[in-house]
């Protein structure tokens, strides 16, 4: 493999290239993760839409969202008749206010489950949780994270069930001071949203150490820090 194909090969951004009838011939690391949350026949659709009119290269700023991919932009390009080419670029997923965690080692997942005993007590809620139990113990601040999670129940509380999950983000990760971590995710979600909880919890999130995506569901991207 040339440095050049190497380069490609571990872009962030994903990379597919197509038949005439849509096939894939090639594509990168990255384009692999994508395909799981999007078909070949989407991407080629979307080659084709935004392809320049003459052969060469168009690039085209357009918000997409695939799965939990989020792209602000792609490139189509082609020479021919026989081939195209789409690069996709992602947009930041989050960010983080500060590149460690002052806290301590923690189990994940007895904070959460502290945080769904203290708002089940009142309630009549089910709550559902799916969780990857390979996430080991990891460097946060607890009682930080114990709000945040708290607040986000309390935007929920007018529903009759309550979905929780822990998982990694497959392909994600973030790199500070020469070193790279994995990163997983807190999804809480329902059917049920309370405007004025919700907009607590934006201000409450703002001063605090963590980014949480807060779409239809509550998302807290959290890096796996060990040591």
């Amino acid at each position: 493999m040339t440095f050049e194909e190497q380069w490609i090969e571990y872009d962030y951004n994903p990379f597919v290239v197509f038949n005439i009838n849509g096939k894939v011939l090639s594509l990168n690391s990255e384009a692999q993760f994508l395909l799981g949350v999007a078909t070949p026949k989407e991407l080629f659709a979307l080659a084709k839409a935004y392809a320049s009119v003459t052969f060469g290269f168009k690039t085209t700023f357009v918000n997409l969202e695939f799965g939990r991919y989020k792209f602000f932009g792609l490139t189509i390009g082609y020479e021919n008749e026989d081939k195209i080419g789409v690069k996709l670029y992602q947009a930041p997923t989050f960010k983080l206010n500060k590149p460690k965690s002052d806290g301590e080692l923690t189990n994940i997942f007895a904070i959460v489950d502290l945080c769904i005993a203290t708002n089940s007590m009142t309630s009549d809620i089910k709550y559902v949780k799916n969780y990857d139990p390979t996430i080991p113990e990891i460097i946060i601040n607890s009682n930080k994270l114990i709000k945040v999670l708290n607040k986000i129940y309390s935007c929920l509380q007018d529903n009759d069930q309550i979905t929780t999950e822990v998982y990694y983000r497959i392909g994600e990760h973030i790199k500070f001071e020469d070193k790279k971590y994995s990163i997983f995710s807190i999804t809480v979600s329902a059917d049920n949203i309370n405007d004025k909880q919700r907009n607590e919890l934006k201000v409450l999130v703002e001063h605090s150490d963590f980014y949480v995506d807060i779409k239809s569901d509550f998302t807290i991207n959290i890096p796996m820090i060990t040591s």
